[in-house]
Order: C-alpha cells, then structure tokens, then sequence
C-alpha cells in the first residue's frame, strides 16, 4: 500500500479521541474498518503506532514520532487546500478567543501574535466547557480551548467544530512531606482516607469523571473540598498539608509539593481547540492549532515528573 493523507488522518485521530471506536465515529466509518486500517498502517510502517490503556489506546514510542510527522503534513496539505478560501477575503482583525483555565493559553496566545501581527486577539476567561460551546453557538466568540474526557466527548451543534490538541493522563499533587512522596506512581486506592481538594464542575463532565475512577479503585472519597481558587492557591493549600488533588500532568510544583502520576493511569483529559467555521478560516485554524500543540511541548519541556512517566510509558 501507499501512504496517503487519510491514513494519516486515521492515525490521527485515533490519537485525539484515545479510541480506535470514537476515531471511527469521528471519521464516519465503522470500527472494523478503522482498526482493520489502522492494522494495514502499522504493517505498512512496521511496528505499532498505538497500544492499550485503561482509558482506551495511547500512542507508542514509535506513534508519537509519526504522529508529529502526520500532523505537520496535515498541516501544510490543508493550507494549501485552503489558499483559495483564505484569499476569499481578509482574516477579520478581531479574533475572539475563549479558554478555560488551560496552561497553554499563555504560550498559545503569544505564538499566534507573532504568527499574525495584523490581527488583534481579546481572550475570555471562561471556566466551563459547555458555556465555551454556548458563546461559539451564539456567535460571541470565533474560537476556544476547552476540555472534555474519554467517553465524554464535548457536545455541539453543526455549527462548531473541535480538534484535539493532545489527550494527557491526570496526576495527583501530594505534600512534600506526603507518606507516598518516594513512590514512581502512586495508586488511587492507597489514596481513599486523604483529603480531597476538588474543583467545581467544568461542564465537560469532570465530577463524574472523578468519582467514578474513585469508584473502580473501590472507594468513595471521604472528605471532598471544593476549591475555586487557582492554580497557585491550590498548590500553597496542599504544600500546607491541608489536602491533596489531581492536576494535569505538566503541572510544575512549588517547592512543598510533589506530583506523581496516577498507576495505570485511571484519569485522562482532552485538550481542545474548537471554533465556529463560519467566522474562522482554516488558515487560522492552522495556526492556532499549531501554536497550541507548541505551547503544550513547551510545557512538557518543563515538566520532569511527565518527561519520566513518558518515557516509562511509551519505550519501544
């Protein structure tokens, strides 16, 4: 066989949904179709592109290197698809950009200035998800980073359209002092009697994503806070020994904390990007997509106790 584009937009998303089953839904195709496609590709490369996780499939050492080779093929096949479109007209000089509360804002933000000088960015703080899908719906803003999570995936109209930046594990933030501190990984069952620092429902379903890991580890947390502080704060809370907290896996502890990823890793989260078509060119899509994976590698880069839960999870 040869490879062509979409086979690499099969792999994918396989990576951005985690599935084999919600990539074929993504695709329109059946999941015997995909996984037999899938099978043909990695026959045709010669070794595995992905493999099995609680969660669903996650890329293998040898996945991840294509994977950044696809995306940025994908990326220049589709700029050059889409000159005509970009060319229709120019690109509004006001894009309007929702976020949650996500890490890679900053460094995402600061790329796509560069990138396009001549359009002016306003960004809005939005903390759920599903008020994100709202304001693209009603048209009050062009484009946003949200979340969602494997098995529930975001909900919109035809209207908007997402793409999945990357899908990480969640890990959980300890005291320095913690009793588990010296553990690789650190099992959610030995973590039942701790107490809990929990944000507050993001819209994307994250109560529920919670509990019911907590629940097929065997327990229910006994003592939950709800934290509606930031990042910052959550991390002074725990270094003061008052609590512990999941958190996302490039999170860089302050120095009384120390963050260990999750055995087998029960939780996973998707980033987003999601727009509405009709207001946002493909081309800025690109670049937005581009400066936010960028951003996410840039963080990545930071972040030692992912670096080592990588490189354990995704050896050849």
């Amino acid at each position: 066989m040869e490879l062509e584009l979409r086979h690499l937009r099969v792999v994918c998303a396989i990576a951005d949904t985690g599935s084999v089953g919600r990539a074929a839904a993504l695709l329109g195709a059946s999941q015997p179709a995909t996984s037999t496609q899938l099978r043909r590709i990695e026959r045709h490369l010669g070794a595995p592109l992905f493999e099995r996780t609680a969660a669903g499939v996650a890329p293998t050492g040898f996945g991840v290197e294509v994977l950044a080779a696809a995306r940025e093929l994908l990326t220049r096949a589709d700029c050059l698809g889409r000159r005509a479109e970009a060319s229709a007209g120019p690109a509004p000089r006001e894009l309007r950009l929702a976020a949650t509360n996500a890490p890679i804002l900053p460094g995402l933000v600061t790329r796509a200035r560069h990138q396009r000088p001549g359009q002016r960015f306003t960004v809005t703080s939005v903390y759920r998800s599903s008020d994100i899908v709202e304001l693209l719906e009603r048209g009050e803003a062009d484009v946003a980073v949200a979340v969602d999570y494997p098995g529930r995936e975001l909900c919109h109209s035809p209207s908007v359209a997402h793409r999945g930046i990357v899908t990480e594990p969640v890990f959980v933030a300890l005291p320095a002092g913690h009793r588990l501190r010296h553990r690789t990984e650190v099992a959610l069952a030995d973590l039942a009697e701790e107490e809990w620092f929990l944000t507050p429902d993001d819209g994307a379903g994250w109560h529920g994503v919670f509990h019911g890991a907590c629940a097929a580890a065997g327990f229910a947390p006994a003592t939950v806070h709800e934290f509606l502080g930031g990042r910052l704060e959550l991390q002074e809370m725990i270094a003061a020994g008052l609590g512990i907290s999941v958190v996302q896996a490039t999170t860089r502890p302050l120095a009384d904390v120390v963050v260990k990823p999750l055995a087998g890793t029960p939780i996973w989260v998707r980033q987003l990007l999601v727009w509405r078509p009709a207001g946002v060119g493909g081309e800025v899509v690109e670049t937005l997509f581009g400066a936010a994976a960028a951003a996410y590698r840039d963080l990545i880069a930071a972040a030692p106790s992912f670096q080592a839960w990588a490189a354990r999870t995704y050896r050849s």
